[in-house]
């Protein structure tokens, strides 16, 4: 056999073997891509308009706060309305716009609007706690209103009754909120433990042991 035939059959081997293995390697691509596809996806595909960057979320992790900080934090915003007030005209505006009122509650206010109306915010809180003292002495009567309208007691007390209320004055709101205060026993007296009282301008010479002397009344237990 001659030397260019041997090369030329050389030649047509080398392609044949060539042509055999793309082949088979493109079978193989298209199986796996076949593959591929034909597994369940487990989000559906969304049309995209251009090549765009995968999202990547962080593990989540714990955020943990001192608990110095949490007690703080929980302080600064802590709605609590029983803390103590640092004077009583604060305490008086904490009591908020006054109610309407039945009962003992409403007695002891008005008792607290008409003898001692345009007094300091002591002189009136002086005013409720005797009519609560005497409630609860067991030398009087057992309610407030009882202690009220007691015969002879309060002069204010007309016919069996209390006068008619300016209730949109000031004067009536500071009265409820003092006889509120008084009921709760939020804020102490000068004259606690007093069960009498009376205006500066009288001397009953009663004998009785003097207490404080607030504004235009003088107390006594």
């Amino acid at each position: 056999m001659s030397f260019r035939l041997k090369a030329a059959l050389m030649v047509a081997f080398a392609l044949s073997a060539a042509a055999a293995v793309t082949a088979s390697d493109m079978s193989i691509a298209g199986e796996s891509v076949a593959s591929v596809t034909s597994l369940p996806q487990a989000f559906p595909a969304t049309a995209s308009t251009g090549t765009q960057a995968a999202v990547v979320f962080s593990t989540p992790r714990e955020v943990s706060q001192p608990l110095d900080s949490a007690k703080k934090a929980t302080t600064e915003f802590s709605t609590d309305t029983d803390a103590q007030a640092t004077s009583l005209a604060a305490l008086v505006d904490a009591q908020g716009a006054p109610e309407e009122l039945d009962g003992d509650m409403k007695c002891l206010a008005g008792a607290v609007y008409f003898e001692s109306k345009g007094e300091s915010l002591e002189g009136q809180l002086a005013v409720a706690r005797v009519i609560i003292n005497r409630a609860k002495s067991g030398r009087f009567a057992d309610s407030l209103c009882g202690v009220v309208y007691q015969p002879s007691q309060f002069s204010f007390v007309r016919g069996g009754g209390i006068p008619p209320v300016r209730t949109e004055s000031r004067s009536w709101r500071e009265a409820v909120a003092i006889a509120q205060i008084a009921a709760n026993d939020s804020w102490d007296s000068r004259a606690e433990g007093a069960l009498f009282f009376h205006a500066r301008r009288v001397s009953p010479g009663w004998g009785k042991a003097r207490l404080a002397s607030i504004d235009n009344h003088i107390f006594y237990r």
